[in-house]
C-alpha cells in the first residue's frame, strides 16, 4: 500500500457486547453498522441490566470471554448463533439447551443472553475518579445514536487511527497501547505526516471507504475500559491520565471529555475490505 494514502488497516466485529471479538478481512457495512456487530448482549437478569466492561467490579473476567459467530452474518437473514470461549478454555454455543446456566456459572450471577435490548435499557458505569464514594456507579442509556434495541453505547461505528495510537503510545512509552484496548471496529493506517490525535479534526465530516460513506459525528469518550487487562495486556490505571490529555468538545455530550477516536454513523452502505483505500471528503 502506498505510503502517500490513508488505508484501512484491520476491522473488528464485537457478537456479544463487552466480549472479545473477531477480526475480518471484509465487512457487510449496514445503516446499523458492520453487519453483526454486538447483536448479541448479556442482560443481568436481577437489575435487567446489560452486562458490561464498564462495571469492572461487578463483571471483573468479561473481557476473558471470546466470542464469535458460527456462521457468517448475512444481509435479510436471521443473525447466526455464536460460540463463546470461557475463561476457563470452555466453549458453548448460543443455541445448546444450557448455555444460559453455563454463562451464569462463568459470571457467578445470573445472566440471560439476548439479542434485544429491552426498552430503555441502561447499564452501569464505574468512575475511577469517584472512588470511595457513594456515587461511584452510574446508570447510563445504551443506544445513543443508535436504533432502539441495539446494544451500541451510543453510535454504529468507531473509528480508530494509528497516528494516535502512535501519539498514547509517545507519551506513555511503558505502557501498552494497543488498539485492542480500545475496541474499534475501524483502524485506519494514517500518512506519516499525520500526527498527534488527528481524528479531532474529522468530527462533521464524511469519509470514504471502498463502497462505505461514514459521518464522523463525536469524539469517542473513554471510561475505565482501557485500563483493564486482558489476554496478555496488564490492568494499566495510567492508561486514563494519558487519555485525559487529549480533552476535547463532545457535541452529544455537549461538554468537553477525554477521548480516543470517533464515532461515525453510516451515510452510504457496501462492503469494506482490509487494505481500501480512505479518503476525507
Amino acid at each position: 500500500m502506498s505510503d502517500t494514502t490513508m488505508f484501512l488497516a484491520s476491522i473488528w466485529r464485537y457478537p456479544v457486547k463487552s466480549m472479545m471479538g473477531e477480526e475480518l478481512n471484509s465487512a457487510v457495512v449496514t445503516d446499523n453498522g458492520l453487519l453483526g456487530d454486538r447483536s448479541y448482549a448479556l442482560l443481568d437478569t436481577q437489575t435487567n441490566k446489560i452486562v458490561s466492561a464498564k462495571n469492572p467490579k461487578k463483571w471483573p473476567e468479561i473481557f476473558y470471554f471470546h466470542a464469535r459467530y458460527k456462521q457468517t452474518p448475512e444481509i435479510n437473514n436471521p443473525i447466526p448463533e455464536v460460540s463463546i470461549t470461557l475463561p476457563n478454555g470452555n466453549a458453548l454455543d448460543s443455541d445448546q439447551v444450557d448455555a444460559q446456566a453455563l454463562l451464569t456459572t462463568a459470571l457467578n450471577r445470573e445472566v440471560t443472553l439476548i439479542k434485544q435490548a429491552p426498552t430503555q435499557a441502561t447499564l452501569e458505569q464505574y468512575w475511577p475518579e469517584y472512588d470511595g464514594e457513594n456515587t461511584e456507579i452510574s446508570d447510563e442509556a445504551i443506544s445513543g445514536d443508535a436504533g432502539e434495541g441495539s446494544f451500541f453505547d451510543y453510535s454504529t461505528v468507531h473509528i480508530l487511527t494509528t497516528a494516535t495510537l502512535t501519539e498514547l503510545q509517545k507519551r506513555y512509552p511503558a505502557g501498552r497501547m494497543e488498539s485492542r484496548r480500545f475496541r474499534p471496529n475501524l483502524i485506519i493506517s494514517t500518512l506519516p505526516e499525520q500526527t498527534g490525535f488527528v481524528e479531532n479534526d474529522w468530527v462533521g465530516k464524511t469519509i470514504r471507504i471502498g463502497e462505505v460513506k461514514l459521518l464522523i459525528t463525536d469524539p469517542c469518550p473513554r471510561c475505565v475500559m482501557p485500563t483493564l487487562a486482558q489476554s496478555d495486556l496488564a490492568k494499566d490505571a495510567k492508561i486514563l491520565k494519558i487519555i485525559a490529555e487529549n480533552t476535547v468538545h463532545v457535541p452529544f455530550a455537549n461538554k468537553a471529555l477525554p477521548s480516543v477516536g470517533v464515532y461515525a454513523k453510516v451515510i452510504q452502505t457496501g462492503v469494506i475490505k482490509r487494505n481500501d483505500v480512505v479518503v476525507i471528503e
